[in-house]
This record gives structure tokens, sequence and C-alpha cells, in this order.
């Protein structure tokens, strides 16, 4: 199978100095077309998006594989390109998914080409968290339905203009907080807002289990085949480490959110979900990184309190334990006055009452593509749509904000941003980097 040629070099100031209004319109310039693999075809069988549903896939190292293999195994979708910046990815997931479908897909190792592809209906954002938000916006200006991986976004400041650039070209964005189309995780949310546990006014979230520590490394030349500059995009520029690189880029600042933004974001979402709140009043977050000795610049341990109205929800995640609360090792807890439900990805339990209620496992992330498909072909509103991944991601990044400064936060319960607190509103805003521009006009 041939490998896509080499992408021509990109000037990074004209990259990063092009505004978020223009960019699709720009990314025709200074790059290669597509590669062609044997058996390709840009629509499937020429049928239109309402019948067949063309997808892209960008980021195919992990969760971006995942989803690539789940989209080809369903009726109707035909996976169509993978993008990734690292060209030596390409051929085995592509491989892998014509297996699936019988086709190869289109490779690209810019993520432009994939805009600029009339045939596509949709892509799949899968990158690093710092990717997330512009790459929304960019697809949804070019006319593509998206869905988009967890953490939605990486900073406060970038979800609003998500939103916006949603309901200004009149997409369809699904976040990828597949819990919310697992059925078992539905009849859990509906059994505690049924009055079964009585008044319910505390959600615990966790995730405890033992991650690796990473070293140090030195900063290096980039692996050959991977387009480093377009893997920055946004962020500071900076020599190549490969600790910062592939999925360690989750425990630095420039690119990840830290645990609380990679496993929190999931579990704060179910909470959130089942006490029926949005943005909390204020946040509390104590912490820091107690066990591991590395190149890591994320907390290791956390615990993060969420105050609402007659409602709280804390958040804990230790790194370096194996013992997780009530011997499950993510999950939540909705705590009843006449009864305690914990919900996990492996199902759901009730404890302190007569009669036990429990649920299995279902699957999630299966039926959560298949809704965003639907989706696709309907116009319908998404299982979890980009105002809620907005909401429970802004938990992630308030937490993290109140961790880095060492304080708690007042938030406007109305916008989810920051009070009175000029440091606070500062990392809510410079994580998200000059000069691309994210006002929602």
């Amino acid at each position: 199978m041939a490998m896509p040629p080499r992408e021509s070099p990109i000037n990074r100031r004209e990259f990063l100095g092009a505004s978020a209004a223009n960019a699709a319109g720009m990314a025709a310039a200074g790059v290669v077309g597509w590669t062609n693999v044997a058996g390709a075809r840009p629509n499937g069988n020429g049928s239109s998006p309402s019948e067949r549903v063309s997808v892209g896939v960008i980021g195919i190292r992990s969760q971006g594989k995942t989803l690539a293999s789940t989209l080809a195994g369903l009726p109707n979708v035909d996976v169509a390109a993978l993008c990734d910046v690292d060209e030596s990815l390409l051929p085995l997931t592509a491989r892998e998914i014509e297996a699936r479908q019988g086709h190869s897909p289109r490779m690209a190792t810019d993520f432009r080409r994939l805009l600029d592809d009339p045939a596509l209906d949709a892509v799949v954002i899968a990158t690093p968290d710092h990717w997330h938000a512009l790459m929304t916006i960019l697809a949804c200006e070019a006319g593509k339905d998206v869905y988009v991986e967890k953490p939605v976004s990486h900073s406060l400041a970038e979800g609003p203009a998500m939103i916006a650039a949603g309901r200004k070209h009149r997409r369809v964005i699904q976040s990828g907080l597949q819990q919310r189309s697992g059925s078992h995780f539905l009849s859990a949310i509906e059994y505690v807002q049924s009055g079964k546990l009585g008044s319910v006014h505390l959600a615990k979230a966790w995730t405890v289990h033992q991650r690796k520590p990473i070293g140090f490394r030195k900063n290096t030349q980039a692996p050959a085949g991977v387009d480093y500059d377009l893997w920055l995009g946004p962020a500071a520029e900076r020599p190549f480490n490969p600790n910062r690189f592939h999925y360690n880029w989750h425990w630095f600042w420039d690119y990840g959110t830290g645990e609380l933004g990679n496993w929190g974001v999931h579990l704060l979402d179910v909470a959130r979900w089942g006490l029926g709140v949005e943005f909390p009043t204020q946040v509390s977050a104590v912490g820091g990184k107690h066990h591991f000795h590395d190149d890591q610049q994320t907390p290791d341990t956390l615990f993060v309190n969420y105050a609402y109205p007659g409602k709280t929800i804390t958040w804990e995640h230790r790194l370096w334990s194996s013992h997780g609360q009530e011997g499950r090792s993510a999950a939540v807890a909705f705590c009843g006055d006449r009864g305690t439900l914990i919900v996990d990805r492996g199902g759901w339990k009730v404890y302190g009452q007569k009669e036990t209620a429990t649920a299995d496992a279902s699957d999630l992330l299966g039926p959560h593509l298949q809704n965003f498909v639907e989706c696709v072909r309907t116009r319908g509103v998404p299982a979890c749509s980009i105002e809620t991944g907005h909401v429970s991601s802004s938990l992630c990044h308030l937490g993290n904000i109140s961790y880095r400064l060492g304080k708690s936060i007042n938030v406007n319960a109305a916008s989810g941003t920051p009070v009175d607190d000029g440091a606070a509103t500062q990392i809510a805003k410079s994580e998200y980097r000059a000069p691309w521009a994210l006002s929602p006009a």
C-alpha cells in the first residue's frame, strides 16, 4: 500500500496567523492532493448522505483507531479517509479498515485535506486536546458534521466558540462522552432521578489506578514521517520531546488537561447528569504531583469539590494506587437519604435498600457512534451535544484552574466562567493561544 506523499512545508507564521474565519479557505495552500489507494472511493456507492454517511477520522493512534474501526462496522457508513501527522500509523490502520468494510480509505497527513473533500459528510476528531476546538470550528465552516473526543475543549474560552460555530453553520456536533448512549447509564440516571434514593445531595466521582512514570527525556529531532509543526498547531513552539508526544501529551498543560480531563470528564458528566446540574457556583481543588518524579506537569493526586445550591459533586484521582472507592477503580456514587447507587462501565447497583436493584454493563461506543451517524442523516440533536460536552468539559477546566492557582474560585453559574478573579480568568483565556481568534461572532 502506497504511503501518502509528504505534505509541502507549512509556514508556521502564516499557519498560526490565519484567523478562524478564513482558515478553511487557506486549506488548499501549500499542500498536495490525496493519496488514493486501491479500492478507495469518495462516497461509498455514490448514495446521498441521507442513506450512506462518508466519514474521515483525524488522529488514529489510539482512540481514533478504535473509533474508525467501530464506524467501519456500522451499516451504511463509509470510513473514507484517515489522517494523522505521523504517517507511519496510516498503512496498518487503513488495512484494518479495509478488512472491515471491503475497501481502503484514503490517507493524508494534513487534516485540511479532509476538510477540503466535498465527498466527506463528517469528520471524527481524536487528536490531542489542544486541537479539538480549532478543528471543530474549521470543520463546521467547511460544512462537515463533527464527532469530537473528550474533553471537547482545551480551555474555558473555546467551548462557546465551538457552540457558536455549530449553530451558525447548522452542523451536528457529538461530544465523545459515550456514557450518554449506554443503556445501563441511562437506566442508572432514571433510577437516581426517580426519587427511589430519596433526596440526592451528593455525587462522588473518582478514578484510582496505577499509571507508570514517564521518566525524564531530552529534546531531540521529531521522528521521520512526523509533521511536528502541524502537531503543535496552536500550542507554543518548542523543540520535540518524546515525553510530550504520543499519549504522554495528556500530562502537559500545553496539550492536555491531565487525568481530570482524561477520565474525569466522563465521570463528572455522569455525576452532573444524575444530579441535574450544570455549572457550579464554587470550585475548590487540592492535590499535587506527590508520587511521580518525572517530566509530567499535571497532578497525580487530586481532590475537587464542586458546589451547587443544595448539592455537591466531588472528584478524586490517585494515579499510584490500586484500591478504589467501593472496590471500583472508576465510578460515580449517587448518595441519597434512602440509598446509594454506584455506577461504572461494568453496570450499577443500589446499596442501603432491602431490595437490591442492579443492571449489567451495556455497549457504549457503538450506540454513541450510531447515534451520531443517525443525526448526520436526520439532522437531529445528538445524545451528547456540544452544549452538553462544553458544560462537562468546563468542570475539568475549572478544577484545573483552582488547582493551578492553589485556591478556591467562585464561578458564574450562568456562564461557567470565574467571577472577579483576574488570575483565574487569565488562565481560562491564556490556555488558548493567540493569534487564533475564537470569538463566537
